[in-house]
Parts: structure tokens; sequence; C-alpha cells
């Protein structure tokens, strides 16, 4: 069989595809304005109109790929010290014995751990859209799957999966649900009885699907080929005393905190990865000195970290250059516009799915939800006042779109970069989760027929 490529040549591809498609779509812009509720520029409906073509040319488009590392600095660096963090609190031996305790209580019970973590990551995903901090935790992941008799693709699937599916049906996630409500003019989380229904059928349908594959790949059963198969330096990790130390307690009181500061600054704050990462690096430097290892031990730590690291990180750049060539050639707005136009004339069923549907294709294009919902929202409220919709089920035809698209697309810098880390290709993750999302998707379009 064909190797599928490497997960920087997809990227580049599909760098290179984004180049193609400004000299073929032709370029358009809406005009902008700030939006009160929000502060943000959002896009002003039925001024949608054709500029100047701006193609981009070989160079142009290989410039993107530094502008994307640029643009995404912020995303970079929470990974970078995230990661340093975890492995000064491996160099501490905290992970080491606490995955070796928590593997040992788990002993002849093993599958707790799939409904357990993916709850914990789901909740992280419907609080706080949480997706890029998850790679930074991927080599714990790897050692507790690992010493449970499981591949990666577990892991994978209870972190970044389970946060996915968890921030696409969340009632309450600030960067997508809450903004695409304040841009309808819905009151901030109304409508979130019906949608935490659905999280909850969402989260049980991706646990349920998780832990049949994890019976199916894990000990006692030889992956195939086509299965996940990834050697990592951290899941090879020996076993050692796995008796829990005090300074272990303390650390892991530390990185309790931690999380608990980030969630409520996302929540009550607004805090963006600026500030989350910032919280990462003094949870690991406050771990590595508890740890004893020292000032310069816990910097020398952080170095091994960033080394670590740095291919997720090169990953996120990649994945936000895609984005630049289409903003730079001046095609995304018409992008959502050739999308959103045919959905006028369907009757309101119809156009929800539909526009359900539109959301996923417009995600790939742009990856951030809140940057999608500025640009589409201001566009579908008066298309669904127009067609008689409820403006709540115009929002949630995009929450569940764009949020279910963040399981597939490779635009989705964080996706990337877990599965780079944890030894995943990316067509492997796609024949995992292609029937997932498929079932997911038709969830969603339950969803929306029970809101019409």
């Amino acid at each position: 069989m064909k190797r599928f490529p490497h997960p920087l040549a997809l990227l580049v591809g599909c760098v290179a595809a984004a180049s193609v498609l400004t000299w073929i779509i032709p370029a358009g812009v809406y005009d902008r304005q700030e939006h009160a509720a929000t502060g943000r520029m959002v896009v002003v409906e039925g001024t949608y109109h054709r500029v100047e073509a701006a193609p981009l040319g070989p160079f142009e488009a290989v410039l993107a790929i530094p502008k994307g590392m640029i643009s995404a600095a912020d995303v970079i660096f929470l990974v970078l010290l995230a990661g340093g963090a975890f492995v000064v609190i491996e160099k501490a031996g905290t992970l080491r014995r606490f995955t070796g305790w928590l593997a040992g209580r788990l002993a002849g019970r093993a599958v707790l751990v799939i409904p357990i973590l993916s709850l914990f990551f789901g909740a992280g995903g419907a609080l706080s859209h949480m997706q890029e901090e998850i790679v930074a935790m991927v080599p714990v992941l790897l050692i507790l799957s690992s010493r449970l008799g499981y591949n990666a693709m577990v892991a994978a699937a209870i972190s970044i999966g389970a946060a996915a599916v968890g921030a696409a049906f969340s009632p309450f996630d600030p960067f997508a649900v809450l903004i695409a409500q304040k841009l309808a003019e819905l009151p901030a989380g109304s409508g979130w009885q019906l949608r935490l229904a659905f999280l909850a059928v969402a989260m049980a349908i991706w646990i349920g699907s998780t832990m049949r594959y994890a019976r199916a790949s894990g000990t006692g059963h030889r992956a195939s080929e086509d299965e996940v198969s990834t050697t990592s330096e951290w899941s090879a990790i020996p076993e050692t005393d796995d008796r829990l130390r005090g300074t272990d307690f303390a650390i892991l009181l530390v990185i309790a905190a931690a999380f608990a500061t980030f969630v409520t600054g996302s929540l009550r704050f607004h805090w963006d990865f600026v500030q989350i990462a910032a919280v990462f690096f003094v949870m690991g430097l406050l771990s590595g000195l508890i740890g004893r290892l020292g000032f310069s031990g816990t910097m020398a730590a952080y170095a091994e970290g960033f080394a670590a690291m740095a291919y997720a990180a090169v990953l996120i750049g990649f994945a936000r250059a895609i984005f630049v060539v289409l903003d730079e050639g001046r095609i995304i707005d018409s992008i959502v516009h050739g999308i959103f136009t045919p959905i006028r004339g369907l009757p309101p069923a119809l156009a929800a799915q539909a526009m359900m549907a539109a959301h996923v294709g417009v995600h790939v294009p742009v990856p951030s939800v809140s940057g999608h919902a500025v640009l589409t929202m201001p566009v579908l409220v008066p298309l669904s006042d127009l067609m008689g919709m409820s403006r709540q089920v115009s929002v949630m035809a995009y929450h569940y779109g764009a949020g279910l698209c963040e399981l597939i697309t490779p635009t989705n810098g964080a996706l990337m970069a877990v599965l780079g880390a944890a030894g995943i290709g990316y067509d492997q993750w796609i024949r995992f989760v292609a029937p997932r999302f498929l079932a997911l998707l038709a969830l969603g379009a339950v969803g929306l027929f029970v809101a019409l």
C-alpha cells in the first residue's frame, strides 16, 4: 500500500493547493465594522463585492509559512512552555510514579480510564475550548496508555478527540457558542438545556466507541499495520518504584491549581493563550523546585521540553500558513459567499442541515472557531430571519458544523500537533475518526431538527 504523506508534506501540499485556489476563485470581500457586544470586527451582510485579484505565486506561498509561524506565535509558545513544564515534572519523577500508581490501581479495570479521562478532556473542551493545551500532555497519556495495554490512538481519542466533541456540543464554550450568540443578539448561554442533552449523548457515543476500539486493539490483541503501532521514548520509560512521595502530592496539587487557574481565567477574565502559557511556565517552575531539581536543573529540563515539543509547534505554524495564503489571496470571503448563497432558496428544515454541512466546509480554510463566527454569523443571521428560521438554530448549525470539523481537518494545528507528538499518521486518524464523525454529524442534524 502506498505510504501516506508525512504530516509536514501534507501541510505543505495544502499550502500549495491554497495558493492555486487564489488563481482560480475570484477575489472578493465583505465590508466590516466593530460589533458593539463583542468588540470584534465583523462582516456586514449584503456588502460582498468583487475586488482586484491578489493571487499568490510560489515565492509568496513559501513566505506564508514563516508568516503562519508568526501568526500562531501565541499558540506555539503555549505548546513550548506547557511541554517544557511537563518535562520538568517528569524529571522530578512524579509523572512516572503517578502513572504507575494509577495503572496499578486500575489493574483488571483498565477500561475505566477511558470514560474518566474522556469526561475530563470533554469538560475542558466544553468549558474553555481546550485543544492546544493537550499537546503538552501527550507524553503523559502515552505512558499511561502503554502501561494499561492500549496504543497511542486511545491516548489521542480520550484527549484531543473527547475535547473536540465536548467543544462541539458545549452549551457554554466562550470561544464559539457564546460569541456566536452575542453576534446573533441572543442571551448568552440561552438554549443550554437542549445543548446539554445533546452533549451528553455525543460524549456517550464517543466514549462508547473508544471503549470498543480499546477492547479490540488493547492487551491480548495484536494491532494490524493499519492500526497505530507507535514507538515512543515516553511510552518506553521503564517502570520503577510506583509509590507516591510527599513531593509528588505537592506537585500534583500545583498541576491541579494550574488547570483550575487557566479554566477560571478563560471563563471569567477572557484569558488568551499568552496568559495560559504563563500559568504553565509557573507550574513547571514550582514543580521543579518542589521536586528538588534546583533552578538550573529546572531550566535544563525546560530546554529538553522545548526540543521535544518543537515538531508539534512547527506543525501548528504550517497549519496556520494555509489560512494566511487564503487570506492574503482575498478569497476567504468569496468562499463563504459562494457556500452560503445557495442556501437562501431552501425551506428552513433543509436550510438548517445545509448550513451545518456548509460550516464544515468553511471551517477547513477558517480553523479558528471565533474567527469563523465573526465571519459567518453576520451573514447567516439576516438569512435566518428571512427564511423564518430561529436564530438559535443558526447558531447551533455553526457550532456543530465548525466544532465537529475540528476532528478531521488538517488545518487544525492542535490536532496535527497531537497526532505528530503521538506518532499517529493522519490517514490512521481519519480511518479511526470517520465513522464517529459521521455519527456525531447525524446527531447534530437531529439536534437542529428538534430545535426548529
